[in-house]
């Protein structure tokens, strides 16, 4: 089958909801290529693998990389890269020139700018120039200094209409999808309920068209999730194990064995005539 495209998403709006995950190596990106439609290249790798305290320090070499190598493992998921802090926010060419580059040296199939009206320009720039682009509102993680800190929006119903001009102005603009995250679920139900494209929560609302978690979050090897996060295991448990197990082999000389060694070829010893 050939791999899933910008309108295969757009077409189950309203009719099957649209499952995502995050993706940032070939070992896990390869496990999860038949079971989702969008596999997100997140800026959160910079937290999940590399430690930072926050998405700002990521670089957009550093999600190249990644999303080649969820691009080479992968087959049927479209693939959809995060341009990180730094990389659009100056200028509609700057936006421009990073999501060309993505897209020529990844082989993506779009790029995700978080950010609402105020971007609607720089999406619309870029989408008219061919390359699809999903939007993000509500909490956006590269605004943490501005919002000094991850703050829910919409608890305050008169902030409503700001991520509702939001959306359709991103909507306007050409984005194809909007990852709405962090806010109150009646208003991501307002939000999903005004535009006609879809919509994909995260610490949102299960009326969204989609949902996304960070993969590692789900599978329980991250240290600290938060409240939208359902763990559905916990894989910390058996790596522990199976670590315990190969120190104590190891220890007591049951690794390697003849099964896991290689040994020399048997020597024929020749008959004198």
């Amino acid at each position: 089958m050939p791999r899933k495209t910008i309108n295969d998403i757009q077409v189950k709006t309203g009719i099957e909801k649209i499952i995502c995950l995050t993706a940032y190596t070939a070992p896990i990106a390869r496990l999860l290529d038949k079971h989702v439609d969008i596999l997100l290249v997140g800026d959160s790798l910079g937290m999940v693998l590399y430690e930072y305290e926050n998405t700002l320090p990521v670089t957009l070499d550093q999600m190249i990389e990644h999303t080649k190598a969820v691009m080479k493992s992968t087959s049927d998921a479209c693939v959809i890269m995060d341009l990180p802090f730094g990389t659009y926010e100056e200028s509609k060419e700057q936006a421009f020139s990073s999501a060309l580059r993505s897209i020529k040296e990844t082989n993506c199939a779009g790029i995700k700018l978080e950010g609402g009206s105020l971007i609607e320009d720089t999406v619309k720039h870029i989408t008219q120039r061919g390359i699809p682009v999903m939007g993000h509102i509500g909490l956006q993680p590269q605004s943490i200094i501005l919002d000094g800190g991850y703050k829910i929006k919409g608890r305050d119903k008169f902030e409503w209409k700001k991520y509702i001009d939001d959306s359709i102005a991103l909507e306007n603009a050409g984005a194809f999808a909007i990852v709405l995250e962090g806010m109150v679920e009646p208003l991501a139900n307002e939000i999903t309920n005004s535009i006609k494209i879809p919509t994909i929560g995260i610490g949102a609302s299960a009326k969204c068209d989609g949902q996304i978690l960070v993969t590692e979050d789900m599978l329980g090897l991250t240290n600290i999730s938060p409240k939208f996060v359902k763990e559905y295991t916990n894989l910390r448990l058996p790596i522990e194990k199976a670590i315990k197990e190969y120190v104590s082999d190891v220890k007591s000389e049951k690794f390697p064995t003849n099964k896991h060694t290689y040994q020399m070829k048997p020597t024929i010893v020749k008959k004198e005539k």
